[in-house]
C-alpha cells in the first residue's frame, strides 16, 4: 500500500478514537466511531487475500450493525427524554440497546462470534490494532453511559470471562487464541464497570500493554500456529525465555503485572458483597491460564533434545527487537511492585 495512503488512514483511525473519547453528544460519539471502522477495514483487506477479504467485510457487517442499533438507540433516547448528552441517559430502554450495541462493537459475549474469526484473516499487526487501538472508543463511551442494568453488565461479563476461557482451549491457531483471550479480559472489565470505572481503566491499560507486547513477540517470530512457537528458540533464545513469563502474566499469575487488575477487582467485588461473582469469574480465570500454560510449554519445553513439534529452523543473525517491544514486555511483566502507586494515582 503506497505510505501516503497508510498515513492517512492511521490518521484517520486517531482521529476516530480522539473525536469519540472527547465527545458528550450522541451524534459526535456515532461519528467518530464510523470514522475508525472505515479506517481499517482498508488495512483489514491489504494483503490481497481471500481470508483477509473475508475478515474485513465479516468486521463491515458487525460493525455496520452496531453502529446502525448505536444511532437508533441514541435516536430512542432523544425522541422519549429530549436529551443526545452520553451521561444523560435516563430511559432503561435506549440505554440497554447502546450497552448491546457497544458489546458488539468490542466483541463481548454473547456478541463475540465475530472476532476469532475476523482476527484469523488478519496480519498480526492489524490484528494488534483491532485488537488493542479499536477498544478505545467503545470502552470510552461504556464508562460514561450510567449503569441501569447492574445484572446484565455482570452477566455479560461472567459470560465472556467463562466464553473467553473455553473457546481458547482447543485452538491451534495463535490469532484465535489472542481473540478469546481478549474477550477474557473485556469480560473482567465489564463486571467490574458500574462499581469502579477507575478499576476498569486499570484493567485496560494493563491488557494493552501486554496484549501490544504478545503480538510484537509473535511477529518478531512470525509465529501463528502452536507448532511454529516450537522453533522459536532458534531465532531469538532470550525473548523465547522471557515470553512464557509474559504469558503467565495475561493469564493473572502472580508476581507478574496481569495480577495486579484480576486481584484488584477480586477485592471490589467482596468490597460489593458480591462473593460468588468474584469466585465465578476467578475460577474461569483458570480456563484461560490453561491455554496459556500450553503455550508455554510449546515454547519452552519442546526444545532439542524432545521431539520438536515443527521443522527446526536454520539459526540466523537475528533482526535486533525493537525499543517499543522491550518495553512492552518489561512492562507486562514487572509492574506488580507499583499496584500502590497506580491505585493512588487513579484514585481507587
Amino acid at each position: 500500500m503506497n505510505p501516503y495512503i497508510m498515513a492517512f488512514l492511521y490518521l484517520c483511525l486517531i482521529l476516530g478514537t480522539t473525536i469519540t473519547v472527547s465527545s458528550s453528544h450522541w451524534l459526535l460519539a456515532w461519528m467518530g466511531l464510523e470514522i475508525n471502522t472505515l479506517a481499517i477495514i482498508p488495512l483489514m483487506a491489504q494483503n490481497h487475500h481471500p481470508r483477509a477479504t473475508e475478515a474485513a467485510t465479516k468486521y463491515f457487517l458487525t460493525q455496520a450493525t452496531a453502529a446502525a442499533t448505536l444511532l437508533f438507540a441514541s435516536i430512542t433516547n432523544a425522541w422519549l427524554t429530549g436529551q443526545w448528552d452520553i451521561k444523560l441517559m435516563t430511559h432503561p430502554i435506549p440505554t440497554t440497546m447502546i450497552l448491546l450495541a457497544l458489546s458488539l462493537k468490542v466483541g463481548l459475549a454473547p456478541l463475540h462470534t465475530w472476532l476469532p474469526e475476523v482476527l484469523q484473516g488478519l496480519d498480526l499487526l492489524t490484528g494488534l490494532i483491532l485488537s488493542t487501538w479499536q477498544k478505545l472508543a467503545p470502552f470510552s463511551l461504556l464508562l460514561q453511559i450510567p449503569a441501569y442494568s447492574q445484572d446484565l453488565l455482570i452477566l455479560m461479563g461472567l459470560a465472556s470471562t467463562l466464553v473467553g476461557g473455553w473457546g481458547g482451549l482447543n485452538q491451534t491457531q495463535l490469532r484465535k487464541i489472542l481473540a478469546y483471550s481478549s474477550i477474557a479480559h473485556l469480560g473482567w472489565m465489564l463486571i467490574i464497570i458500574q462499581f469502579s470505572p477507575s478499576l476498569t481503566l486499570l484493567a485496560l491499560i494493563t491488557y494493552l500493554v501486554m496484549t501490544t507486547s504478545t503480538f510484537l513477540i509473535l511477529n518478531f517470530n512470525n509465529s501463528k500456529s502452536i507448532n511454529a512457537l516450537a522453533t522459536s528458540w532458534a531465532k531469538a533464545p532470550l525473548m523465547t525465555a522471557m515470553t512464557p513469563i509474559l504469558l503467565l502474566s495475561l493469564g493473572g499469575l502472580p508476581p507478574m503485572t496481569g495480577f495486579m487488575p484480576k486481584w484488584l477487582i477480586l477485592q471490589e467485588l467482596t468490597k460489593q458483597q458480591l462473593p460468588m461473582t468474584a469466585v465465578i469469574a476467578a475460577l474461569t480465570a483458570l480456563l484461560s491460564l490453561y491455554f496459556y500454560l500450553r503455550l508455554s510449554y510449546a515454547m519452552t519445553l519442546t526444545i532439542t533434545p524432545n521431539n520438536l513439534a515443527g521443522t527446526t529452523l536454520w539459526r540466523l543473525s537475528p533482526s535486533h527487537p525493537s525499543l517499543i517491544l522491550s518495553s512492552a514486555t518489561l512492562t507486562a511483566i514487572l509492574l506488580l511492585p507499583l499496584t500502590p502507586a497506580m491505585t493512588a494515582l487513579l484514585n481507587l
